[in-house]
């Protein structure tokens, strides 16, 4: 078995706080799981007593202490973030995009489809002008839709 590379070691701060997430009655399970992994691992158990007793798996146990060596020891109790991707489109974009599907319609047609502004999105011929899904588009346009009535600014209705 190779040699550990993220060895842990706790402040005092560090364990009492891991205590009180331990001792807590109403805690995150997956919190919980780490703190007691992280103790045991300060306390030098091997990685199949602590997966043993906490249920996690050596990946993750490894993952855990490679977190905590470089991200440190809020983020590693707290766990990743699951948080959102950023918008594709922002500002200048997105109204862009808003007037150019309310402006006039396509030659032929009754209204912009998704698939037509995917389409004359893409044939922009701007540099900093990113390329979109459909789904992008779609949601875009619902969300400003959401954020007032548009008809009173001379927007087509639905």
């Amino acid at each position: 078995m190779p040699a550990k590379i993220y060895k842990i070691s706790l402040t005092k701060d560090e364990k009492r706080t891991l205590i009180d997430v331990l001792n807590k009655e109403e805690q995150k399970i997956k919190k919980w799981k780490r703190a007691q992994a992280l103790l045991l691992a300060h306390e030098n158990y091997t990685d199949e007593a602590i997966a043993e007793r906490t249920g996690m798996s050596r990946r993750g146990l490894e993952q855990l202490r490679h977190r905590f060596v470089e991200e440190g020891f809020k983020n590693t109790l707290e766990g990743k973030g699951k948080g959102h991707r950023p918008r594709s489109l922002q500002g200048k974009d997105e109204a862009r995009l808003i007037s150019l599907a309310y402006g006039p319609k396509p030659e032929g047609k009754t209204r912009w489809s998704l698939r037509l502004l995917a389409e004359k999105w893409a044939a922009l011929t701007e540099p900093d002008t990113k390329t979109v899904s459909r789904e992008t588009i779609r949601r875009t346009l619902k969300r400003q839709a959401a954020n007032g009535p548009h008809q009173a600014k001379g927007y087509p209705e639905d």
